[in-house]
């Protein structure tokens, strides 16, 4: 780390991870490496190995309990319920399985085990493409370090007190670590690595305290006691911040305060234009103890139930009765607004081990989602019958995800009707005309959507992959992360054929990928006709006031504007310029 301090105001900037803003010196946190032994074990001392890896797995989870404990008295149990993930690792049969195995095969001392396989597994998970199993690399990281002191003898291993109020800057930031900062002397953090799917982030988010990630070299140029201003809102950090910053700072933290405290009070009120177009806004969950998140939000429902998340960190998938349980409990809780329930959506970026998925050459084009379905029926029925039951109690739809064409879509729902056939004779309930509709999110669907429409209730457009699959842009991938662009001409161009293919044959579009969640592009996707949002509850309430703010007229406008644009860039700074022309308070 350099002892460079600017004299003159520099800013950096990084990845908006926990909204707010702060300003005090800087203390810089160093994660020393462990050092890991490495030696040769005989036979007559594997049992002694052993035994210490079950008192330090015990140990270890003794000592997260507490932590969560901790953090339920402080924040609640559902913020603490982040350590749910930490348990897991040090449960994991696969995990301490393949330990034991490597101590008996390799014969070497449990330290040196435990951190090999701890490694594997890391590797594994930081290929993967979903933001959120990514960053479950930091949790296995953070009980690892923990595993490994307490084999080492050192105990745990928690921040330095610091005394006075401080910004903390470090590499990366524990989950546990962040869980224990002193809320009264840590103003902000910022940290090199992590995202806003980061574990440590939710923390940051539900303490209250603003937070930057992904500034990768600061710490090259910055030491502690520099003297910072943290912007949580944009992800920003402001070294040696001059007087008129200062000022201004204090006129945006009184703005954005503001701006919440309208939020708050929009939450009941629905999400139509000023000239009566009623845009429908729902929330996209992975687990039914969301629907609380859902509730808070204002939300009309649930746009996307992701329920791969039921088959993760687990040894056994879960069976037809505890999914219907799962999803009878959304349902009931989503009542009266109805409930997205998108079938199983693994390989690819989602890997669940006790579906026993091979390795592909090239997954994200290989066997996932509809096709894994459909070339494993036993499971695809198992999910299916689950979702009938569940819509007896309440207003349930059924999307299957990655349909390419009408041949997966008439595949799909042949084995859907021989779940309503066995459910009839079985003496179920189940809802008779419930509907079914598929996620646009392959160029080859939107470009036959006009097919597709003729036998399905809904298009769900998922954006996320339409994007990637359309520009044929890995979005992890940082040498070609900046051609990732949502408002590229072509995926303009894919979206509104899928809306007007439904309009076609009457029936409506959702949107439930990123750019649903994004203001900037609220304008643009109600002008090309979108009838539904979903997004992330957090995000609910700010694209509720953006739908507020609009006219259907203006965005109709904004569509014919763009018609002959052929750049990205240019249609993303007309997007803006209409979002800040009727909301500005939502982009400051």
């Amino acid at each position: 780390m350099s002892d460079f301090q600017p004299a003159q105001e520099t800013r950096y900037h990084g990845i908006p991870v926990a909204p707010g803003i702060a300003h005090g010196p800087l203390v810089v946190h160093w994660e020393d490496d462990e050092e890991i032994p490495h030696r040769h074990i005989e036979a007559e001392d594997l049992a002694g190995e052993i035994a210490r890896f079950e008192t330090a797995l015990i140990s270890t989870r003794a000592e997260l309990l507490e932590i969560q404990q901790k953090i339920a008295d402080a924040i609640g149990a559902k913020d603490a319920g982040i350590f749910d993930a930490h348990l897991m690792v040090v449960e994991d049969r696969t995990l301490i399985d393949e330990v034991l195995r490597s101590l008996e095969e390799d014969r070497v001392n449990v330290e040196s085990a435990f951190s090999a396989v701890a490694a594997k597994y890391c590797e594994t998970l930081s290929r993967i493409d979903d933001p959120y199993l990514r960053e479950r690399v930091v949790d296995i990281q953070d009980v690892s370090r923990r595993v490994l002191r307490h084999l080492t003898g050192k105990g745990p291993k928690d921040l330095a007190t610091i005394e006075q109020p401080h910004i903390l800057a470090a590499r990366s930031l524990a989950p546990s670590e962040t869980a224990l900062i002193d809320r009264s002397k840590v103003l902000a953090f910022a940290t090199e690595a992590g995202s806003k799917t980061s574990h440590s982030a939710i923390m940051a988010r539900s303490l209250g305290i603003p937070a930057v990630a992904g500034l990768h070299t600061i710490f090259d140029e910055l030491g502690t006691g520099a003297d910072v201003l943290i912007d949580g809102n944009t992800g920003v950090l402001i070294a040696n911040p001059n007087q008129e910053t200062l000022a201004e700072y204090g006129r945006i933290e009184e703005r954005r305060e503001k701006v919440e405290e309208e939020l708050d009070r929009i939450r009941e009120t629905v999400s139509t234009t000023m000239d009566g177009r009623h845009i429908i806004l729902s929330a996209n969950i992975e687990l039914p103890e969301e629907m609380n998140d859902v509730a808070e939000a204002g939300a009309e429902g649930v746009g996307l139930f992701r329920t791969e998340y039921l088959f993760l960190n687990r040894e056994v998938p879960p069976g037809e009765d505890e999914q219907f349980e799962s999803y009878r409990t959304v349902a009931e809780r989503a009542a009266p607004h109805a409930v997205i329930v998108r079938t199983l959506d693994v390989g690819g970026d989602k890997l669940a081990d006790n579906l026993g998925l091979a390795e592909e050459e090239n997954p994200f084009l290989g066997c996932r989602a509809i096709r894994f379905c459909l070339q494993h029926p036993a499971i695809f029925k198992q999910q299916l019958r689950a979702i009938l039951r569940a819509s007896a109690y309440g207003h349930v739809r059924i999307m299957y995800p990655m349909i390419s064409g009408i041949g997966e879509l008439r595949a799909a729902n042949a084995i859907l009707a021989q779940c309503k056939s066995e459910l009839r004779a079985e003496g179920k309930p189940f809802r008779e005309d419930i509907e079914v509709g598929i996620m646009i999110e392959i160029p080859s669907a939107a470009l036959t959507a006009d097919h597709l429409a003729r036998e399905c209730a809904f298009f769900s457009i998922g954006t996320n992959d339409l994007v990637q699959y359309s520009l044929a842009v890995d979005r992890v991938n940082d040498r070609i992360a900046h051609l990732f662009d949502p408002s590229h001409p072509a995926v303009v161009r894919l979206i509104r054929a899928s809306v007007e293919a439904a309009r076609k044959h009457g029936i409506w579009v959702g949107v439930c990928g990123e750019m649903a969640g994004d203001i900037l592009f609220t304008p643009l996707l109600i002008g090309l006709g979108v009838d539904e949002l979903s997004a992330s509850s957090k995000l609910v309430p700010r694209v509720k006031r953006a739908v507020q703010r609009l006219t259907h007229e203006a965005c109709r406008r904004l569509v014919e504007d763009i018609e002959n644009y052929y750049e990205g860039s240019a249609i993303l700074a007309r997007c803006t310029e209409i979002a800040r022309a009727h909301y500005p308070e939502l982009l400051d």
